[in-house]
């Protein structure tokens, strides 16, 4: 009889849970987003110090595996949310597409010279446009993965990173669409008098990839912050190689670019070398910052002592 009456409770009251359950759901997910962002999560290792420890420590390369596997199930949502990305932009590629060929006056002027030449520029740039809207569910993928190992206020300033990661990479494609290329195309299609006929493919290759590159360049600044801020780099080994850095700017700017010639490598090394002196600005104003946490903790432990 009691196993029927719990029964018939049950079934009475499951409405009246499931609504507590799906109106609590909200408050018990910002709860534990708090206590994540400020806890000490000690009873997990860092990355680092596993990897400092690998040789020697059997504990540290169960740890790597685990790390291993918490990296692959991030991977795995980061490939489903860029499907689902990619899916959402089908329904705008060809206007998309219509627009990036605005430099050429519209698609009519490119062709296509083999048969599967059209569906593969439409994936390219529905790829392309999958990332740029999916970019802050990635960026927010490879913060949960790195999260567990850091301090809560650089847990903090990763999660607040996130908007401005996506907005400078956006910017970076912006500059790339409204500046480089009608400085490009020009240059590349009156280099010689040989009549130009170009492939759809070919174009799109090169809009895309340069888009998506210059867009990766423009989250330096943000990241060299962040690696001051967690004390993986100083400003002043930054300020010293300088003349390295422009350096290898230049070796990337010419392979990011279809040409070496002066005009195309100095509009993509001119941005990179600004990011570049930014990012030490930045790292200085992080490093400070580091060294008055570093002070405030130092002294509040003497006093406690």
């Amino acid at each position: 009889m009691k196993k029927i009456l719990r029964f018939l409770w049950g079934v009475v009251t499951f409405p009246f849970v499931l609504a507590f359950n799906i109106l609590a759901f909200p408050f018990r997910m910002v709860r534990k987003a708090y206590i994540f962002l400020n806890a000490d999560l000690d009873e997990d290792r860092p990355l680092i110090d596993t990897f400092s420890s690998i040789a020697a420590d059997q504990e540290a390369r169960a740890s790597l595996w685990d790390h291993v596997e918490v990296l692959r199930m991030h991977l795995l949502r980061i490939v489903i949310a860029l499907a689902v990305g990619v899916g959402i932009s089908f329904y705008f590629t060809i206007p998309l597409m219509e627009y990036l060929a605005v430099p050429v006056d519209g698609l009519e002027n490119l062709q296509a010279i083999e048969v599967t030449e059209e569906i593969g520029v439409f994936m390219r740039v529905a790829l392309t446009s999958g990332i740029a809207i999916m970019l802050p569910y990635i960026a927010f993928e490879l913060w949960l993965f790195a999260a567990p190992g850091l301090r809560p206020r650089e847990r903090k300033m990763g999660l607040f990173g996130i908007p401005l990661a996506t907005l400078l990479f956006l910017g970076g494609m912006a500059f790339t669409f409204f500046i480089l290329l009608p400085a490009a195309l020009p240059f590349l299609g009156d280099f010689t008098s040989i009549s130009q006929f170009w492939t759809a493919r070919e174009y799109f290759k090169f809009v895309t990839g340069l888009m998506l590159w210059i867009g990766l360049f423009f989250e330096f600044p943000l990241v060299i912050y962040i690696l001051t801020s967690i004390g993986f780099v100083r400003p002043h080994v930054l300020l010293q190689q300088w003349r390295l850095a422009v350096v290898v700017i230049a070796i990337i700017a010419a392979a990011v670019t279809p040409t070496v010639d002066p005009v195309n490598m100095g509009l993509v090394m001119l941005p990179m070398t600004l990011l570049y002196f930014i990012s030490i600005g930045l790292s200085y104003f992080a490093y400070a910052g580091r060294l008055r946490r570093e002070e405030q903790s130092g002294s509040g432990e003497a006093k406690a002592v």
